[in-house]
């Protein structure tokens, strides 16, 4: 990835991680351990391992790859017993490959695993290829599609992370050594030792500028919540209609494309729920399986709408096949970001993409709705039609009102300033037009309850 934003410092000229262009004449390869042969390590959870078949998974990169425009004119699966240390292919593997990269006249491998340095410079040498792996090609993608400043930061950093790691797969100049100081001498400074130290003086300088920016995002926020509104977070697989449900609720125009992660950057906008209340909505960037912990790590600041939500809606393409796999992938994000996906009273499952459902389909998923509790009870929608929406704005507002009391408000019917005072800080449930008064039932957010009683001294509460 090229980022022209990112220089090292003077002397630092090892080979780019990736030089990948639009219509990149691409081999996309999937190297799947047998499941027979693997083995979870003591304690790790069922959704550390990627139980996807191996043709889904093959096409979920051929989708990664066509999500930068590489012109993938072949894909190959393999599987093996275990990775070797060296090139992470066996040897007849290795060679089958080298020669679909003649033949094919192939100038990129994308290989979907992560691979060590080591095992990238070794098949790049036997390929004569250029060769990515799964992180390299998901940090290319962020690269390109980051737009704010804090994203093109956070990608950068995530990038200099990588290639820190991957200095050995230099050339020759990273054995110089640099004279020594002192009046003793003596061997001096490597030039492998120089780059990462000027790329971790770099990644310095990128997190206080990161700091500075989080403390304005959190200023944001902290200024949202003096309205306060609340706040209501996307999250969902890439690619599961997150932008175009963002899109459909709120009349924006955030891009939204059939593209692995065409969201990058988070966007918040205002909707008005059914009682007249208002919330913020964010979209955020869309989760993968197997995301690159350095991501995770550098888009928490990012990611911290999502923490500090009131509302996740957790959104699924239920009309893709591994939607249950995707579904896994994301919950262990969630927990990796401290928060619980089995707490109904925050989270919303919004089962997406109704329209591409048939009659069957739909039977099935309602029969399984039916069955849950009412509070963990999922939403059926289709951003693209419109279905459901309405139904799924009045279950935010359920879900934000849940335990807000209610009360019952007599008005004369001249006193339009109290009216409008009411339709502006309270959720008018129901309203009668008498001869004498106007008899209003409205619900209130607790911090505003105070505010009401002073100002309706005679107003009485209900259960409901």
């Amino acid at each position: 990835m090229s980022t022209p934003d990112s220089p090292i410092g003077e002397g630092f000229t090892p080979e780019p991680d990736t030089d990948v262009s639009a219509g990149t004449r691409t081999l996309v390869v999937g190297p799947y351990v047998s499941r027979k042969q693997r083995a979870l390590p003591d304690g790790a959870p069922a959704a550390a391992e990627n139980l996807r078949p191996f043709e889904a998974r093959l096409d979920e990169a051929c989708g990664l790859a066509a999500a930068i425009d590489l012109d993938v004119v072949e894909v190959h699966l393999t599987t093996f017993p275990a990775p070797r240390p060296s090139t992470y292919l066996g040897k007849g593997k290795v060679e089958e490959v080298k020669l679909l990269v003649a033949a094919k006249d192939i100038t990129l491998v994308v290989m979907d695993c992560a691979l060590s340095p080591v095992q990238q410079r070794n098949l790049e040498r036997t390929f004569g290829a250029k060769v990515i792996d799964r992180t390299g090609l998901i940090l290319e993608i962020f690269g390109r599609r980051a737009r704010t400043r804090e994203g093109t930061l956070q990608v950068e950093l995530a990038h200099l992370a990588y290639q820190k790691s991957r200095l050995v797969r230099s050339w020759t100049h990273l054995e110089r050594q640099r004279g020594g100081y002192g009046f003793l001498g003596g061997p001096g400074e490597t030039q492998i030792e120089a780059d990462r130290r000027q790329i971790q003086e770099r990644m310095t300088r990128i997190e206080k500028e990161l700091e500075g920016v989080t403390r304005t995002r959190g200023l944001h926020r902290a200024s949202r919540r003096r309205v306060p509104y609340p706040i209501v977070a996307f999250v969902g697989y890439t690619n599961v209609g997150k932008s175009t449900l963002f899109n459909r609720m709120t009349r924006a125009e955030v891009m939204a494309q059939d593209m692995l992660f065409a969201t990058l950057d988070p966007t918040s906008r205002a909707v008005a729920l059914p009682h007249g209340e208002k919330a913020i909505l964010s979209d955020t960037v869309g989760f993968i399986s197997d995301l690159p912990t350095m991501l995770v790590a550098a888009f928490r600041a990012t990611l911290e709408d999502v923490i500090e939500a009131d509302i996740l809606l957790h959104v699924r393409d239920v009309s893709h096949g591994e939607t249950e796999a995707q579904a896994a992938d994301v919950e262990s994000v969630l927990r990796d970001l401290d928060v619980d996906p089995s707490d109904t009273a925050r989270i919303i499952e919004v089962w997406n993409k109704a329209d591409l459902l048939d009659a069957p389909d739909r039977e099935r998923l309602a029969t399984r709705a039916a069955r849950l509790p009412e509070e963990a009870r999922p939403a059926l929608v289709s951003a693209l039609t419109g279905e459901g929406i309405d139904a799924l704005l009045q279950t935010i507002e359920d879900r934000i009102a849940r335990g807000r009391p209610q009360y019952h408000v007599l008005l004369d019917p001249a006193d339009g300033q109290n009216l409008n005072w009411l339709y502006e800080n309270a959720e008018v449930m129901g309203r009668d037009d008498r001869d004498a008064a106007i008899a209003m039932r409205v619900r209130v957010a607790p911090e505003k309850e105070p505010r009401l009683l002073r100002r309706f001294p005679k107003a009485r509460r209900s259960k409901g």
